[in-house]
């Protein structure tokens, strides 16, 4: 009985010392195709552009510190703003100059952040939230918008508005001067909006009826600053 279990234990032992040494001949080679091992980026030291050779893999990290591309000696490298802009088109011009300015500017973040600025206004204007709409608005179109507010509160007025969708936002003109940049966007919103009167009344719109609104908006920024907002600077209805 002892001489069978220490027969079989060598067996076992046998086969276990085969396979290791089978793992060990075929997972111990190198072919020269393995993929390197995964290094996180040192945010405490940025390598120059220039020094980068062609091919090496690049990761652009958001924000100012973002390096601008390096244009070959053919010229600037088309970039992929499929859904953004036509190559050549003069919003892609335009968002290109933006770009020489200021390298971190994304024109995707852009209308993301236009599309969130857009609810927002229009949300604080129906409430009559002028402390929103200050940090949002150029001092002359907030003028105008208090102006709004004021003469409905004096008239006892209350309006309501829901998103129901916010189904287009595209970048229709760019334009930058002396490093200050204007960005128009064209919006197409669904919305139920209604005014009140004093009794509760609806004299405008409907509390009910979703309506599709068109709106085409200017946004400016100075290039290049610490601040990273932009305001309203202009308004106009769509067609």
């Amino acid at each position: 009985m002892q001489d069978s279990f220490d027969v079989t234990t060598l067996i076992f032992l046998a086969l276990a010392v085969f396979v290791i040494w089978r793992l060990r001949s075929v997972l111990g080679q190198k072919t020269g195709a393995e993929r390197s091992p995964f290094k996180p980026v040192d945010r405490s030291r940025t390598e120059p552009t220039a020094s980068r050779k062609e091919g090496d893999n690049v990761v652009r990290l958001p924000g100012a510190d973002r390096v601008a591309p390096q244009a070959s000696a053919a010229g600037p490298a088309a970039r992929d703003w499929r859904g953004i802009a036509e190559p050549g088109s003069p919003v892609a011009r335009g968002l290109e100059s933006v770009i020489e300015v200021e390298p971190s500017f994304d024109p995707r973040e852009f209308i993301e952040g236009a599309k969130s600025a857009y609810e927002a206004i229009v949300i604080a204007f129906a409430k009559g939230d002028r402390k929103t709409l200050r940090a949002l608005l150029s001092r002359e179109v907030c003028e105008g918008f208090e102006r709004e507010i004021t003469e409905r509160e004096g008239r006892r007025e209350t309006v309501e508005t829901t998103f129901v969708s916010l189904d287009k936002a595209e970048i229709v003109a760019v334009d930058v001067k002396n490093r200050v940049a204007q960005i128009t966007v064209r919006f197409l919103s669904n919305l139920i909006t209604a005014t009140r009167n004093s009794d509760g009344a609806v004299i405008d719109g409907s509390a009910e009826a979703v309506v599709e609104v068109p709106d085409v908006w200017t946004f400016a920024r100075t290039l290049g600053t610490r601040d990273p907002n932009w305001q309203l600077v202009a308004t106009e209805a769509g067609a």
